[in-house]
């Protein structure tokens, strides 16, 4: 038997149409992200979902909530901030032209995508990569457990995470992976 995890990057927000660092600041959702969020509700709308993940961030929510309109079946929706996006830290709040502009495009592009390198008062995707892993080898157990499929309501970079893990991708293919805000990877666990 195999069970499945579906994966989804939140809607646009009014940051990410604006190139602004969003990190851990708690954007919502602008017009085109909940389209964004009502297209990945309607690809998963035959497939069975019986346990939700979501950040504690609105942008995550407001996508699940969307995404779950059409499965009644789920019963329960879980908040977990080890799937939370990357904090910009002193970044957070800037546009990417401000930062290249300030600091050049090479220390932009470290912080920015880098593995080792962190922002100012801000994680490294390293980091994230451990947090995520840490995610992920407790919902393997709970999904072989209860024989149930998943869906997670995620953000870009904590995606880069899941994906090199299931995708089995490198360090450098995880650093350079866009994350369509319409698409939802699907990985299937046996059981």
């Amino acid at each position: 038997m195999r069970c499945y995890i579906y994966l989804f990057r939140h809607g646009v927000t009014p940051d990410n149409a604006e190139g602004i660092f969003s990190g851990w600041r708690n954007v919502g959702l602008n017009a085109k992200g909940f389209r964004d969020a009502k297209i990945v509700a309607l690809r998963l709308k035959d497939n069975k979902i019986d346990l939700a993940f979501q950040s504690s961030l609105v942008r995550s929510k407001q996508t699940l909530k969307e995404v779950l309109k059409y499965h009644p079946e789920c019963r329960r929706i879980i908040e977990d901030d080890r799937i939370i996006e990357r904090s910009y830290g002193n970044l957070q709040g800037k546009t990417h032209l401000n930062i290249v502009e300030r600091d050049g495009y090479k220390k932009y592009d470290l912080w920015h995508r880098g593995y080792n390198d962190k922002p100012p008062k801000g994680e490294s995707l390293k980091e994230v990569n451990r947090r995520v892993m840490s995610f992920i080898r407790d919902l393997l157990k709970m999904i072989k457990k209860n024989k149930i499929d998943v869906a997670i309501s995620a953000h870009g970079n904590s995606m880069r995470a899941f994906r090199r893990y299931f995708e089995k991708l490198s360090v450098e293919e995880m650093c350079t992976l866009y994350n369509d805000y319409e698409i939802v990877y699907i990985y299937s666990v046996k059981v």
